[in-house]
């Protein structure tokens, strides 16, 4: 490590971030510099999953970019080195909030916030990525139809017991699948507490786990990114916004949102 990344040196301090990351994180402290390494799980994995070399590429080829991402340094996929497969990246300084109310924030900071998160998702979606080199990250096109077909197929093997509103969902879904296509590199888990604020302003300056990171449809961001406009408050682990007077909050409308990210996408 000493010799791939520039300002490492010296004791090593090491400790793991807490929360529900698939791929560990732990924060390295070394003479007063701060990085981060994400590794894969040990264990037995499937082939394609925790793909830390994929987020390692994609982060990196977006530092590029004006997508808020951190600086990466180095990628091991030598398993001997420290047991699985690592990068390392900066530690990036900030606020991570799971709530999206926004506790503590006035309703003009909480407005400046929603702005902030669709600003880079829209960012992120503007990207030519043939031109920063991920023109294979992906298949290109029918990306709706894909993830209909891997979900519904993943859920038939997982299914226990029947659920007739399961089996009028799966049947439904391929047929009213909207008209059009768009390809963009997509983020896949585009949310709020994957993403660090400034210490102190109202602005993403880093969004982090592209685990699942891939070429697909933009509009599969953005929906799941307005989920908590559209799910109920099931409990304390999912953010919801339901029921709550958003203009009394400052944060945007479902309606205002969608019209935001148009507007930024100059689409209709």
């Amino acid at each position: 490590m000493f010799r791939h990344v520039d300002g490492f040196s010296g004791n090593i301090t090491l400790s793991q971030f807490k929360g529900g990351q698939s791929n560990p994180t732990y924060r390295i402290d070394a003479d007063g510099q701060v990085f981060v390494l994400r590794r894969k799980p040990p264990g037995d994995l499937l082939p394609s999953a925790h793909a830390v070399d994929r987020e390692y590429r994609v982060i990196s080829a977006l530092g590029q970019t004006d997508v808020p991402v951190p600086k990466t340094f180095c990628l091991c996929e030598d398993t001997e080195v420290i047991g699985t497969a690592f990068y390392i990246m900066e530690m990036v300084q900030g606020r991570v909030f799971w709530d999206g109310t926004l506790p503590g924030m006035s309703n003009e900071e909480r407005g400046s916030v929603y702005r902030s998160v669709n600003e880079a998702m829209a960012a992120l979606h503007r990207v030519d990525y043939q031109a920063i080199g991920l023109g294979d990250f992906g298949k290109v096109g029918e990306y709706r139809e894909r993830q209909i077909h891997r979900w519904s197929k993943t859920y038939r093997l997982a299914e226990m017991d029947p659920i007739p509103e399961m089996d009028r969902l799966i049947e439904w879904l391929p047929k009213n699948i909207p008209p059009g296509d768009d390809t963009t590199l997509i983020h896949g888990d585009y949310r709020l507490d994957n993403m660090i604020l400034h210490p102190s302003e109202t602005r993403v300056i880093a969004v982090l786990d592209w685990e699942l990171s891939t070429l697909g449809h933009p509009l599969g961001d953005f929906v799941y990114n307005t989920a908590p406009w559209i799910i109920p408050a099931i409990d304390e682990r999912v953010s919801s916004l339901e029921g709550l007077d958003l203009p009394a909050l400052g944060i945007p409308t479902e309606e205002q949102y969608i019209a935001r990210y148009c507007e930024l996408r100059g689409i209709g």
